[in-house]
């Protein structure tokens, strides 16, 4: 298994909640191969997301915010 994590961050284009993200942010973590995934208030519009690439692929990121109803798009660092 490796070690390997890398960071991107997730933009969201909706208002949403502190509790929908913090929902939207739990299945982000429920997800294999994502070890972090932060948002907050101060900057709700933003979902800073740690995983390993050889276990996940970022555009899953983009496909669970859709299961959310939410768009987004990925900023890489």
């Amino acid at each position: 298994m490796s070690d390997k994590m890398v960071d991107v961050t997730l933009h969201i284009n909706e208002n949403i909640s502190h509790n929908d993200r913090e929902i939207f942010r739990d299945s982000l973590l429920y997800m294999n191969g994502v070890m972090t995934a932060d948002c907050h208030d101060e900057k709700p519009h933003l979902v800073l997301i740690g995983y390993n690439p050889d276990t996940i692929n970022s555009i899953n990121f983009v496909k669970v915010a859709q299961e959310h109803s939410l768009h987004a798009q990925l900023i890489g660092l």
